[in-house]
């Protein structure tokens, strides 16, 4: 049988295969790198070195705690010979009392011992009108009416309560009692640690105050309160001193005058 050649089948060579090898890699350099966590830490301060740097350093010390307490010094000073208590308040037509929170749509204890305080003076004939100043800046939240509700029932007439719903803060409500109610003399109720600062912010607002502090027992509420002052008597010196407009002031209203009329 016949079997045809396949051309060229003579000349193939045998070909080794070569084996190629990849290039090899190390696993270390598959790792990220080592982060030091001493690289983290926060740059640390040097305090100085030399008795002359340190004596600077404690001067400088010395003299920020000085400053934060040259505020509540003025307090002390200014309003101190101003704060009385129930018995012995000089007698004036109107007794402004400052809002201090709601719970529940209620006031609050502290407020609620703001407003006792104030009916008292009512029914002993040394004020004539309750001035109720604070929050509505929310439609939800409203601290005049919830304190005239509680007034009312304390026996107050409803004729002999006026509010300002726009007292937001203490200094808001003394240059509101002042610009907007015409109010000139005054007692103000509030707690003991706020009642110096009420007193110097409404007699730099042009408001005769004496102010009454309502006596509380040490709760965290009380100690909270203290520190709070620290803090915003720099607010409060800042106030007395630039006398800046109310958050909102608003139309002169005649709701003073007419209670007194009555």
């Amino acid at each position: 049988m016949f079997k045809p050649k396949m051309p060229g089948m003579a000349q193939l060579r045998k070909t080794r295969l070569r084996k190629t090898r990849l290039p090899s890699v190390r696993l270390s350099s598959l790792r990220p790198p080592s982060v030091r966590l001493s690289s983290l830490r926060p740059p640390s301060v040097r305090l100085p070195r030399t008795r002359r740097g340190q004596r600077r350093a404690v001067q400088a010390v010395m003299l920020g705690c000085v400053l934060a307490l040259v505020p509540a010094t003025w307090l002390y000073t200014t309003a101190d010979a101003h704060v009385r208590d129930l018995a012995d308040v000089p007698a004036r037509e109107v007794v402004v009392v400052f809002g201090a929170g709601l719970r529940d749509g209620a006031p609050t204890p502290y407020l609620a011992h703001r407003l006792d305080a104030a009916a008292e003076l009512y029914e002993g004939g040394k004020v004539k009108v309750v001035l109720v100043t604070g929050d509505n800046s929310r439609e939800e939240y409203d601290e005049p009416d919830a304190m005239r509700t509680y007034l009312t029932a304390r026996g107050v007439p409803d004729e002999r309560i006026v509010s300002d719903f726009a007292g937001f803060d203490t200094w808001d409500s003394c240059v509101r009692a002042k610009k907007i109610f015409g109010v000139e003399q005054a007692v103000l109720v509030t707690q003991g640690f706020h009642v110096r600062r009420a007193v110097a912010l409404c007699r730099a607002a042009g408001v005769d105050s004496y102010g009454v502090g309502v006596a509380e027992r040490r709760d965290a509420t009380w100690y909270y309160g203290g520190v709070r002052e620290l803090a915003a008597a720099g607010k409060a010196a800042l106030d007395a001193v630039t006398r800046p407009d109310p958050h909102f002031l608003g139309p002169v209203e005649t709701g003073v005058r007419e209670a007194l009329a009555k």
